[in-house]
């Protein structure tokens, strides 16, 4: 690297903390995800409102190249810690509530984006047509998990039947989505090594059958968690980044590994060692995934939006929208979940966040997107994060936070009339759901 590079370098990241941070923590101040505020950073200092010349003054394709390095591992990780999150208890007691929700979750959004998905191909021309149709329809029913998780916790919605119950279903719509999109990649790819993909069972067998023993050996002592040295952090994460680079070798993407890393990491009796793994890890995403928004954003460019554009952006969201509230209503109404929660489980399923702009920038990477429709679907990633949160206090309202194990009839004489009821459902939905 040359030393103008390297200054360069330097001050792109500065400026990419500054800015991501700043309108994140503008974003939060008005109810928003700090996601919301950070994609937007990216959008901002792309060909939308930059002329082409400042953005390529700023970001040359030589650093671009390094800040890209960066954005992956800030990925790898970040989708390592998707996988870290995700609990198998959270699914027990909830089984049929929670397979309703998931299947109207995913069948009829990936249903009606298919249907979107053939007429837009008329227009955006993708090489591998069926590949485009069926990635589109994958496209729009993804849920953001992380993003998910942390408006509940916001609200004090994590320990409700309904919070419950949307983490619960997150997790299986994101196994579901990640599943799929390996198949995507496999099918959608140059055909050069699909054989490569017939190693992706024996992988899954070898980090299930073979890691996950050796990891809860190193991580447990006598049935407790070690303390988390900085020798055993930097150990979990060099397993991520390989377990990353095994699946990118299988011709597959790097986030399939990292992610699978975290799943197959330990649960019972390592929560808190878990946790603290988390902690630790999203401190170093906090200073990687900026750089991913920012190289994302550089890609969209809404400066030559038309009219047939913005038609096409109204019907993406409509379908994104009300594919996705309406399939989780109706799969929640069929296992018997009362009208307003199903409603409010509605709204939290169309949160897409960072989860929607992992997999557009697959698609983007394998040519199933071009740059006028990858932009039209950032927009709609960011759309159908930031209406969540009013969506929800308009169908929801703000909950009342409780104990985490409280006196249940003390607890209902102190809710408001018209809250109570929806807690007595709560209740009945739990002991219906554990029988």
């Amino acid at each position: 690297m040359t030393s103008h590079q390297v200054q360069l370098l330097f001050v792109d990241i500065a400026l990419i903390l500054f800015l991501a941070r700043g309108l994140g923590y503008l974003a939060k101040r008005v109810g928003q995800p700090p996601v919301v505020g950070e994609i937007l950073a990216g959008v901002l200092l792309g060909p939308t409102l930059l002329p082409a010349a400042v953005a390529d003054t700023l970001f040359p394709s030589d650093v671009k190249a390094l800040l890209t390095g960066m954005a992956n591992v800030g990925v790898a990780l970040f989708m390592f810690g998707v996988g870290l999150e995700l609990d198998a208890a959270a699914l027990r007691g909830r089984g049929r509530s929670t397979a309703g929700a998931t299947l109207g979750s995913i069948l009829v959004p990936f249903a009606l984006g298919l249907g979107l998905a053939a007429y837009l191909a008329r227009d955006y021309a993708p090489d591998h047509r069926a590949g485009f149709v069926v990635f589109f329809g994958l496209a729009v029913s993804v849920t953001a998990f992380p993003v998910l998780a942390r408006i509940l916790a916001d609200r004090g919605m994590s320990s409700t039947a309904v919070g419950g119950l949307a983490l619960a279903t997150a997790a299986a719509v994101d196994v579901v989505a990640w599943a799929a999109l390996a198949s995507v990649q496999a099918v959608g790819g140059d055909g050069s090594g699909h054989w490569k993909v017939a190693l992706a069972l024996p992988f899954l067998g070898v980090m299930t059958v073979i890691v996950r023993p050796v990891l809860r050996r190193l991580l447990m002592r006598g049935g407790r968690p070690v303390a988390l040295s900085g020798h055993l952090l930097v150990s979990v994460l060099a397993l991520a980044l390989l377990s990353a680079a095994a699946t990118e070798a299988m011709g597959m993407h790097f986030i399939f590994g990292a992610f699978l890393c975290g799943a197959v990491m330990p649960r019972l009796g390592a929560d808190t060692l878990r946790e603290e793994i988390h902690r630790r890890t999203e401190q170093v995403t906090s200073l990687l995934l900026p750089v991913y928004f920012v190289v994302a954003g550089l890609k969209v460019d809404l400066s030559g939006i038309d009219g047939g554009a913005l038609l096409d952006l109204g019907l993406i969201l409509v379908v994104a929208v009300l594919g996705k509230f309406g399939g989780t209503y109706l799969g929640a109404r069929t296992q018997g979940l009362q009208p307003r929660p199903a409603a409010a489980l509605g709204v939290l399923m169309n949160t897409r966040g960072l989860t929607e702009l992992v997999i557009l920038g697959v698609g983007l990477q394998l040519g199933l997107l071009d740059d006028s429709l990858y932009s039209l679907m950032v927009v709609m990633a960011v759309v159908t994060t930031a209406m969540t949160g009013p969506l929800l206090s308009r169908v929801y309202g703000r909950p009342v936070e409780l104990p985490p194990t409280p006196d249940r009839s003390r607890v209902r004489s102190q809710l408001p009339a018209d809250r109570r009821k929806d807690y007595e459902d709560g209740e009945h939905e739990a002991r219906a759901a554990a029988q």
